[in-house]
């Protein structure tokens, strides 16, 4: 006696995609397939004697996709940092740049640390060569991307800042603009000297 012919049918099992795809064939084709379709679909054979399962795994690779670089402001001396954040399958590989020139790990006190979908480009004591513009690029077998970013210098206010105080007034020469307490005493001696003979006389 022959057996009874199965009829397979795939399925996507995720809850948030179950019943949008489906097939009742051996065969489940997806046209121009999205990342969000990427998991495990479920082959279910049945017939009349029995049924089985067996489950399969899709990856949807795709070309990095990174977040936008934000500017950072770093004092002369201290220790900087520049993210870079990128979305890929399979993962990015990493490449910072000053300028046009590419920066290799360990060169001129930079560290570049990389760990799943992040870089990092560390500082440890920044100079004035450091400040400029950085690119961070992400690349894979599907493509790359890349976001740009300004290390800028920060000035620390001093003590001759400090003790102006918010009001004073610079000129140009660096100076603060204002009255001279000696001045105006030296004109009050002068006024009242002159002022002396005819109080005299009253």
């Amino acid at each position: 006696v022959p057996s009874p012919t199965p009829h397979p049918r795939f399925r996507d099992p995720t809850p948030a995609n179950a019943g949008e795809l489906a097939s009742d064939d051996e065969y489940l084709e997806i046209q121009a397939i999205p990342r969000h379709r990427a998991g495990t679909y479920e082959c279910t054979a049945i017939n009349e004697i029995d049924a089985d399962a067996q489950t399969v795994d899709i990856t949807v690779n795709y070309a990095p996709s990174v977040s936008e670089g934000r500017d950072v402001g770093v004092t002369l001396g201290q220790r900087g940092l520049l993210e870079c954040e990128a979305d890929a399958v399979p993962e990015a590989d990493f490449q910072w740049y000053k300028d046009d020139r590419k920066i290799f790990n360990g060169f001129e006190g930079m560290k570049i640390l990389n760990s799943d979908s992040l870089s990092k480009l560390t500082f440890f004591n920044v100079s004035e060569g450091d400040y400029g513009n950085y690119t961070c690029v992400a690349l894979n077998k599907m493509g790359s991307s890349n976001t740009s970013f300004l290390l800028y210098e920060v000035i620390e206010p001093t003590s001759s800042t400090l003790l102006q105080g918010p009001r004073a007034v610079q000129d140009g020469s660096g100076g603060v603009q204002g009255m001279h307490p000696p001045t105006c005493l030296l004109l009050l001696l002068l006024l009242l000297t002159a002022l002396l003979p005819a109080l005299l006389r009253i």
